[in-house]
Order: structure tokens, then C-alpha cells, then sequence
């Protein structure tokens, strides 16, 4: 596989969200391509490329995806989509553009111990949404997350509070070619799939694992899950875990949104969550 530089999609993306939250900000005055443009300091033309070069569709058609319309139409897929997916079992994606993902969970004698003495290894990633934060066990990846804008000290904050017994080393050449390989979707699906090393309880490991279920380019709600699950009722606990999910994108939350079809509560930016959503839907059709 073919390294692929995702410094400059990283860069494009902040003025991506920049440009969904100012539409966002402003949707019933529906502001003009050439007013979002100049909004993120950019002409019509340089806009319109920048959009092409990160999701590969026009802005135009980009921001279809982002519609309430468009999130209700989907979820009322979702039943479906779920279904097929479970029957088909979590084995291997069944799509393209779908990521092949295995994971073990810790044990409950390890859990207690909170990785004390595990080595973990970490380093900050350019991607398509922006810089992210890797780290790996020898046994996987334990968490993926996404930084609020240049503030990196947070991020590995976060790794340390999820991991306090743990012994934290920064690694960029072991973690870097993770990081190709996760955001490279057309040469991922000829890969060895991605092994994740979590920790937490029993409940939580069930919905992230049931997470892996939606297929790029739909979207379920939080009482599909729930339902999925059997435990119709308890898709406040299943938001929760859903929450805390500590490998973003892999594990993917980001399919998940409201009954009502807003696209929101994401753990990394309400605004990252729809950009994802409508990368992956551009991607997919």
C-alpha cells in the first residue's frame, strides 16, 4: 500500500467544519456558496475544489447529506440495514468501503487494574478529520480520538485518565502506519483487519460491538441499538456507552444519531460527527 500524505486533507477539513458550522449557524437565511466561500476565506472556484479534493463530490451535493430529510430517510432504512447486517454476522464488512474490525476486551482482573504497568504506545495522526490521537497496546488499538483544535495536551490527557495505571510513550513510526492504513478506504479492504484492545464493562463492550453492525453510509438510532441488543428500553444506558466509546471511528458512533434525525452528541464535536456522516455517505454513492 501506497502511503498516502492526509496532512492537507487535515488542514482542508478545518475550514470544512468551519464552513458546516457557519451553515449550520445561519440555515434559514440559506446563505449562498460564495457567502459560505467567504466565510472560510476562500473564493467560489477555491472553495468548490477544496470540497472535490477532500470529499470528492461538490459542496452542492456534500451538503444534501447533512439535510434532516436526507437523516430521516436513512433511518428509516435503519431497521433493514441492521437486520442484514446481523444476519450476514460481524465477521467482515460487507461493503467496499466498510472496515474489517475484531477486538478482545480486557478481562475483569485487568479492568481493575486499569492497565497498570501495560505499555501503550501513542502518537498524534493527520487525517481526514482532522488530528487524531492513536495509541496501541501489543495487543491493539485501544483508542482513537480526535483533538479539539490544536490543544493536544487534552488529548493525551483523556488517554491518560482512560489508562491511569498505564506507562505512556509517544511512538510515531509504530503508530503512524495505523493510521494510513485506517483512513486509506481503498486499499483497507485488501488489509488484515484491525484488532482493537478495550476496557470496559461487559454492557459497554455489547454496544460497541453491536456498533460495528452499521455499515458506512447509514445511520441507526440510539433505540435501534438498544433494541438490537434486546434491551429496548435501555437506550439512555446504550447513549452513555455510546458516549464513551473510546476508538472513534473504527468503532463507529458516529452512525448513531437521534430518533428525530438531528445529528448531534458526538464526543469530538457535533460538527466532526456530521462532516464524517457526510464523508462517508459521498463515499458510498
Amino acid at each position: 500500500m501506497n502511503p498516502v500524505d492526509y496532512s492537507m486533507q487535515s488542514d482542508d477539513y478545518r475550514r470544512i467544519e468551519k464552513a458546516i458550522g457557519f451553515i449550520e449557524a445561519n440555515v434559514n437565511a440559506r446563505p449562498t456558496l460564495d457567502q459560505i466561500a467567504a466565510h472560510v476565506n476562500l473564493s467560489r472556484f477555491h472553495f468548490d475544489r477544496l470540497f472535490k479534493r477532500w470529499a470528492g463530490i461538490s459542496p452542492m451535493q456534500f451538503l444534501q447529506y447533512l439535510t434532516l430529510d436526507y437523516t430521516k430517510r436513512k433511518l428509516s432504512e435503519s431497521n433493514s440495514v441492521l437486520d442484514a447486517a446481523l444476519a450476514a454476522g460481524l465477521s467482515g464488512p460487507g461493503r467496499l468501503h466498510d472496515l474489517f474490525v475484531t477486538f478482545e476486551a480486557m478481562t475483569p482482573g485487568e479492568y481493575k487494574r486499569m492497565g497498570a504497568g501495560l505499555k501503550i504506545s501513542y502518537a498524534f495522526c493527520p487525517s481526514p478529520f482532522g488530528d487524531c490521537l492513536i495509541a496501541i497496546t501489543k495487543r491493539g488499538i485501544c483508542h482513537l480520538g480526535f483533538v479539539d483544535g490544536d490543544n493536544r495536551t487534552d488529548a493525551v490527557m483523556q488517554l491518560q485518565q482512560a489508562w491511569p495505571g498505564a506507562i505512556l510513550v509517544e511512538n510515531q513510526s509504530a503508530v503512524n502506519p495505523i493510521a494510513q492504513r485506517i483512513f486509506n478506504i481503498p486499499s483497507t479492504n485488501r488489509s488484515r483487519p484491525f484488532h482493537l484492545h478495550l476496557k470496559g464493562t461487559n454492557f459497554q463492550v455489547n454496544v460497541w460491538r453491536a456498533l460495528l453492525a452499521i455499515p458506512a453510509g447509514q445511520v441507526v438510532a440510539y433505540q435501534d441499538i438498544a433494541a438490537c441488543l434486546g434491551r429496548p428500553r435501555a437506550f439512555r444506558a446504550v447513549a452513555n456507552a455510546i458516549a464513551i466509546n473510546p476508538v472513534g471511528y473504527l468503532i463507529p458512533c458516529h452512525r448513531v444519531i437521534a430518533k428525530s434525525g438531528l445529528n448531534h452528541r458526538y464526543r469530538w464535536g457535533t460538527l466532526r460527527k456530521k462532516a464524517m456522516v457526510g464523508w462517508e455517505a459521498a463515499l458510498d454513492n
